[in-house]
């Protein structure tokens, strides 16, 4: 499979804004988020294996890319006083001091919707020629689920090693795993009705 120029700027693109922010976070002496770097990093260096071999399309690799600069952004600018994944978009409700709906909340729609894409072009090939819509729909939903899962974990990690991060509390976390949810059925009904998931 050959990558087209599109296709190798956003691969460029994402490797000079992880090395941008990561010197940003060396001067500030972020280290919670150069825990992050390297997640990019590996999340990178897998996608870019990935595609070699699944050829995702070139929407699906910008809309990852974007994600990681907006991931990026999120715990560097400052909006108001505070990191810009704070700022409340949409004031919706508040949950134990958790406001609805956060640039962070958002965030992790976006990349869900995205992820669960991904998880389709990786079960493409495995899909026999006539399937079950419903059911394939329902194991991408859980792909989703799952991958926001590992996400948690890291988030977790990041709490048991530095004194102080930004990834809240039980609440936050609980919002998180609704958001990566909606995000993961989002992603599969853009699959149906894009026509992409045909029985």
């Amino acid at each position: 499979m050959k990558s087209t120029k599109l296709q190798l700027l956003i691969f460029i693109g994402t490797i000079a804004y992880i090395i941008a922010f990561t010197i940003y976070y060396i001067i500030k002496q972020n280290y919670e988020f150069m825990l992050y770097i390297a997640v990019m990093i590996i999340l990178l260096t897998v996608m870019t294996f990935l595609h070699k071999r699944f050829n995702f399309p070139t929407g699906v690799l910008l809309g990852v890319s974007i994600w990681g600069l907006l991931h990026m952004a999120g715990g560097s600018l400052q909006v108001g006083g505070s990191r810009l994944y704070s700022l409340v978009l949409i004031p919706l409700f508040e949950t134990s001091g958790t406001p609805l709906l956060r640039f962070d909340q958002f965030i992790h729609v976006y990349l869900y919707i995205f992820l669960t894409i991904v998880a389709f072009y990786l079960l493409k090939p495995h899909l026999k020629e006539r399937f079950n819509t419903f059911t394939v729909s329902i194991i991408l939903i859980f792909a989703g689920m799952g991958i926001g899962a590992l996400n948690e974990i890291i988030e977790f990690g990041a709490v048991l090693t530095f004194p102080e991060t930004g990834v809240g509390d039980y609440f936050n976390t609980a919002w998180d795993i609704v958001f990566n949810t909606l995000g993961a059925i989002i992603g599969v009904l853009y699959l149906n009705f894009s026509g992409k998931l045909k029985v």
